[in-house]
């Protein structure tokens, strides 16, 4: 069963025209061990929303997981622990970005790990969370 999923990036270090320019990217460089355990969870095929963090702040695309969890290469010896990445592949853009404000303010997404645990850098969705941000963009 396909699951749903949110990652975020600053726009300024990696953003989603860029992402589209790349035609996929291994989603490396995820240090919290909460978010390496939804990263391991990921399967081929799932869906995943791009949000831009610290600028725009906003859902502004949906990606595809093409390879699941494997040995994230940007691990610097010094770092402990058994860090992941997963590939992913952009799928398409929302006809416009859904907000954190929009996303805070809507009552169906009150529940959303992305209000209630804002510093977590990949995020499982409920599909009615996914679908709901879809119709907010117009989708």
């Amino acid at each position: 069963m396909k699951r749903c999923w949110l990652v975020k990036t600053e726009p300024s270090s990696y953003s989603w025209e860029q992402f589209n320019t790349d035609g996929k990217v291994d989603w490396t460089g995820v240090r919290n061990f909460q978010a390496r355990n939804h990263l391991r969870e990921m399967q081929k095929g799932d869906e995943v929303l791009f949000y831009h963090s610290v600028v725009g702040k906003e859902v502004v695309g949906i990606a595809t997981v093409s390879k699941t969890a494997f040995p994230d290469p940007t691990v610097d010896e010094s770092v402990k622990g058994d860090w992941v990445c997963v590939e992913l592949r952009p799928k398409k853009a929302l006809k416009r970005g859904v907000t954190l404000a929009e996303i805070k303010a809507d009552a169906a997404l009150k529940e959303m790990l992305l209000v209630r645990h804002s510093r977590l850098s990949v995020i499982p969705l409920a599909k009615a969370e996914f679908d709901r941000i879809l119709e907010l963009a117009g989708n």
